[in-house]
C-alpha cells in the first residue's frame, strides 16, 4: 500500500519540481524586466540626431556627402517650400 509508505516522490520528482520552480520564477522576472524597460523607455531621439531637414543637410555637408552648391540649392528649395506651404 502506497498510503502508508512515504509520499511516493523520489529524487527525480524533487529535482523536476525544483527545476520547474526556477524556470517559472525566471520567466516571471524576465517578463517584468522586459515590460519595465518598455514602459520606461525614452522616446526622444539621441542627442546627436538631426531634428530638422536643414540639420540633415548640414550634417551631409560636414561629412562631405554633398558639396556647397548642392547644399545651397537644397536649403533654398526647403525654405521656398516652407514659405509656400505644403502642396
Amino acid at each position: 500500500m502506497m498510503y502508508w509508505y512515504g509520499s511516493g516522490m523520489n529524487g527525480w520528482a524533487y529535482a523536476l519540481m525544483t527545476i520547474s520552480m526556477i524556470l517559472f520564477w525566471g520567466l516571471i522576472i524576465a517578463t517584468a524586466i522586459v515590460v519595465g524597460r518598455r514602459l520606461l523607455r525614452d522616446e526622444r531621439p539621441p542627442a546627436g540626431a538631426p531634428s530638422t531637414p536643414e540639420d540633415v543637410l548640414a550634417m551631409r555637408l560636414a561629412r562631405g556627402e554633398i558639396d556647397e552648391d548642392e547644399y545651397e540649392r537644397r536649403t533654398a528649395t526647403l525654405r521656398a517650400r516652407q514659405i509656400a506651404g505644403p502642396r
